[in-house]
């Protein structure tokens, strides 16, 4: 092959339509993301942009939603245990799994029903 693929561009989750309010609360007033603007040729699909460090989060409005309750991000966290402690704080579940060796981590949902997993690998 004469390709080579560099990293992930950015990762896109759906909500329900009409979504974008609930989204901005939850990533940016939330969990710290930062909202950027669409392109303006995109504007017209609806969803919202936002970043975080390197991590690029497009979240997308379809008309049929259905949560991925399976399939979802893994986001990498320095300090796990603050934002377990902080969500905890603000009356988020999380539901912790300690099934993959060498790594803390946990899920939780999206307010849309998305399945989103934080992990920080032991040292």
């Amino acid at each position: 092959m004469s390709f080579n693929y560099i990293d992930i561009d950015h990762l896109q989750l759906a909500a329900p339509v009409g979504g974008e309010d609930k989204a901005r609360e939850f990533f940016v007033d939330l969990l710290g993301f930062k909202e950027v603007e669409k392109p303006e040729l995109l504007r017209k699909n609806g969803g919202v942009w936002f970043e975080a460090g390197k991590i690029n989060l497009h979240i997308g409005m379809e008309e049929n939603f259905v949560p991925a309750k399976r399939a979802h991000p893994a986001f990498q966290v320095d300090n796990i245990e603050s934002l377990k402690g902080y969500l905890k704080e603000k009356n988020i579940i999380v539901k912790v799994d300690n099934r993959l060796p060498g790594a803390n981590r946990f899920y939780l949902d999206d307010p849309f029903g998305n399945r989103l997993e934080f992990l920080e690998w032991v040292k």
